[in-house]
């Protein structure tokens, strides 16, 4: 990874409802403060403190020209985060696909019991 994210940080980012609408929301590209903020029914101190946990876990940048605050997604900590999930689900795939064949031996040797 050529970029470390603290895994902590990105998945408290991640947490919370509003936080995962801000990512969705610039998946499709950078938009202002405002812009980000308008549909969602909160001051814009707190809606600014969501901003701050996004940038703290790696996932916003943002950039200010004049009055005017623009976030921008900044994909390397979603991708450390997809590496670790990928590796964990690859680990948990394995392992219950040996004990679905576990159990299949066990129900075999039943057959043949009876």
């Amino acid at each position: 990874m050529a970029n470390f994210f603290s895994l902590d940080l990105v998945f408290n980012a991640l947490a919370d409802p509003t936080r995962r609408a801000i990512i969705g929301r610039l998946t499709n590209g950078p938009a202002s403060v405002s812009e980000l903020a308008e549909p969602f029914e909160i001051g814009l101190p707190t809606f600014l403190k969501h901003i701050r946990v996004l940038e703290e876990g790696g996932l916003v940048s943002t950039t200010k020209a004049g009055r005017v605050r623009t976030c921008n997604l900044t994909p390397g900590a979603l991708r450390s985060a997809d590496t670790w999930l990928q590796l964990h689900i690859a680990t948990w795939e394995e392992r219950l696909d040996q004990l679905e064949a576990h159990l299949a031996h066990l129900s075999e040797k039943d057959r043949d019991n009876d």
